[in-house]
């Protein structure tokens, strides 16, 4: 299994999924870029960052997604679909086009979501490292249990998006190989009585959750993810702004809150997701250098630099931030203080 954390997961209807959509969503989130520049949002270095990556390694995780980016559809179609998707799945993985994460997303009632796992894997034949089967609306430890059971070897992530599941995290992490807690922002905040009109990933109870898995989880190794959001980048070029606008506003947040992955939804996301990243990355490079290498300095004491502190556990943090910096191609590797 991989170790890195990818910036985002991209979901997409397993339906829709070709060998060739990692490419496929690359053109698309540069042609937004081509219709609405990224100009009055981010300095012109960080938007050319962004289309080397565009052009380059578009998305890091893919979800092949058979829960609501496919829908509830006839058993014989969705067996059809699982299947067809296995295939070309596999496709992709013998021409060396998925990109470095990749994943299923199942239903969340077992029995037809463990009949989709087994037609796709065995239509694909093949799990590679990176690969994680994701298993939605999670209420208790026994649904990771009964989906370890029936995928061994496979690593699996969750989706905290019900209160149970937030109260009972740490106990659905242990109960199998979990490697990535995802929260579930609009259920779960619907579950709890919030309207629609009041649902967003800013709502305080999206706060609270995301907290609480942070504390929940830390020490275990499982990766948390924020959640998507909702407002698309489409229409006019003032809307797709408007939205882009909103999307690295919800992952500057994530961001500053110790949540280094969220969820796309759609290609032309992908720019705000990236410009925003790479935004943060780069407002907090010189200062990170500077603290680091003076710390190393020192000998590993306990350093001030300014009014900043700085003993081993915030360098721990330090040098966690130019590993992550220069995986998404926010950094340069000769950036990061050696």
């Amino acid at each position: 299994m991989s170790t890195r954390q990818p910036v985002h997961v991209l979901y997409g209807g397993a339906h829709l999924f070709r060998p060739d959509v990692v490419e496929k969503m690359g053109r698309l989130a540069l042609r937004s870029l081509e219709e609405c520049t990224l100009d009055e949002l981010v300095e012109p270095a960080i938007a050319e960052r962004v289309r080397a990556k565009l052009r380059t390694e578009p998305v890091e995780d893919l979800r092949i997604d058979f829960e609501d980016g496919y829908g509830i559809r006839p058993d014989d179609e969705e067996d059809r679909d699982a299947a067809s998707a296995g295939r070309r799945f596999r496709e992709a993985y013998d021409t060396r086009v998925l990109p470095p994460l990749t994943g299923i997303r199942l239903r969340s009632g077992w029995r037809r979501a463990e009949r989709t796992m087994r037609l796709f894997l065995d239509a694909a034949g093949v799990a590679p490292a990176g690969f994680v089967i994701t298993l939605a609306k999670v209420v208790s430890a026994r649904e990771v249990e009964r989906a370890a059971q029936a995928a061994p070897g496979i690593a699996l992530e969750v989706m905290i998006e019900t209160p149970e599941a937030l109260r009972d995290a740490p106990a659905i992490v242990k109960a199998g190989p979990v490697v990535a807690a995802h929260l579930g922002p609009y259920d779960l905040t619907a579950s709890l009585g919030v309207p629609a009109a009041a649902q967003s990933l800013a709502h305080p109870l999206c706060d609270f959750a995301r907290h609480t898995m942070l504390m929940a989880l830390a020490g275990t190794g499982v990766r948390i993810s924020d959640g998507p959001t909702a407002r698309l980048p489409v229409g006019t070029k003032d809307e797709v702004r408007e939205a882009w606008r909103l999307h690295m506003a919800n992952i500057t947040h994530a961001l500053s809150c110790g949540i280094h992955q969220g969820w796309d939804l759609h290609p032309a996301q992908l720019p705000a997701r990236y410009a925003a990243v790479y935004r943060f990355y780069r407002e907090h490079l010189a200062a990170s250098a500077e603290r680091l290498r003076n710390y190393r300095a020192q000998c590993e004491q306990a350093t001030r630099v300014g009014q900043a502190f700085d003993d081993a556990a915030t360098v721990r943090g330090l040098e966690s931030f130019f590993a992550r910096g220069v995986a998404c191609g926010a950094l340069d590797a000769w950036e990061a203080p050696v």
